[in-house]
């Protein structure tokens, strides 16, 4: 007679201990609920929920290898999965001065939307617009998620400059590559000249102007359309240590076509053809695109206290990041 305890049907796994259950339930990954990140000496405390609503481009900065948002250590020797309050460090390559301009920008931009414990946020004036008829701003109202988020529109730029210095020979480099203190001055001072000049779209549209390009006029005007300004400036510009390179970030607020009345006097409105330009930003939505291209100038550098000014061939190499983030 077969034995029943061996069929699959009756037979039963076998009694586990409360220490070994202990055990298995600490081998499974705990879930961090905050970040500590060291952006080049300066701490950061984040907690997950606000990295997770980051822009995928700057996390992408922030983070090029990935992360892992759960303890990593497990500590078996005691059974216990050690010190929950310990301190895991990330170290991060990205100008803290610029996370610090994100963070407070998104953090603003969400309590204005939602609302604080003394102040309501937009986003309960607004759910009158979710009882409207769908054939009155288009269909599916209620999935329109930008009638339930907040929109900020991100856009960067990596800007690598490359300078040509005056044939008099004096600025050069060795035959390893490395600049002799002219050239090297040279790129400081061309760095602080492209440093100010912050206007966002005067280098695109000099492109533009250029090559007839008719594809990146409109995205200049899809831009200034959706809540930029055409004379709009950076919001956070900096070199980058010991490059050639000048990292630059603007955030402004989606427009997406709602009216909010001081006091809430009148009903909120929605005007219907700024929402649809809105909605297609959504393709940017968690999918970054990018753009690059070359410029090329003629410059003078200004004089400085011990140095005349000096005119240069500055080539700059742009690239583009576009992004929507919804809060």
């Amino acid at each position: 007679m077969a034995n029943l305890a061996n069929s699959p049907i009756t037979q039963v796994s076998p009694i586990t201990s409360v220490s070994q259950a202990q055990t298995v339930s600490n081998l499974q990954p705990q879930l961090l609920t905050r970040l500590f990140l060291d952006l080049r000496g300066r701490r950061f405390e984040v907690d997950r929920e606000t990295i997770m609503n980051l822009p995928e481009s700057v996390l992408l900065c922030l983070f090029p290898n990935g992360l892992v948002l759960s303890r990593q250590s497990v500590n078996l020797s005691d059974g216990g999965g050690g010190d929950d309050d310990e301190e895991e460090v990330y170290g991060v390559d990205f100008d803290p001065d610029c996370f610090d301009f994100v963070l407070n920008f998104f953090k603003s931009a969400s309590n204005n939307f939602y609302g604080t414990d003394t102040t309501p946020g937009l986003f309960a004036a607004q759910q009158v617009l979710f009882e409207t008829p769908s054939s009155e701003f288009g269909p599916a109202t209620s999935q329109n998620p930008l009638l339930s988020k907040q929109a900020i529109i991100v856009l960067r730029e990596e800007l690598e400059y490359f300078t040509i210095p005056p044939k008099d020979g004096q600025a050069a480099t060795d035959s390893n590559g490395i600049a002799n203190d002219i050239m090297a001055d040279i790129k400081r001072r061309s760095g602080d000249y492209l440093m100010d000049k912050r206007s966002i779209f005067t280098a695109l549209q000099r492109n533009v102007n250029k090559e007839n390009n008719v594809a990146e006029q409109h995205l200049i005007d899809m831009l200034c359309m959706s809540g930029f300004d055409r004379e709009d400036e950076w919001g956070f510009r900096a070199l980058e240590p010991s490059r050639c390179c000048i990292s630059s970030i603007a955030l402004v607020l989606l427009k997406t076509g709602i009216t909010h009345y001081p006091n809430g006097d009148r009903p909120v409105e929605l005007d219907s053809s700024q929402m649809a330009t809105a909605q297609k930003l959504l393709l940017f939505w968690r999918k970054p695109a990018r753009k690059c291209w070359w410029d090329g100038l003629d410059v003078e550098l200004p004089a400085t206290a011990d140095k005349g000014a000096l005119t240069v061939k500055l080539w700059a190499r742009r690239v583009w990041t576009l992004e929507l983030s919804l809060v």
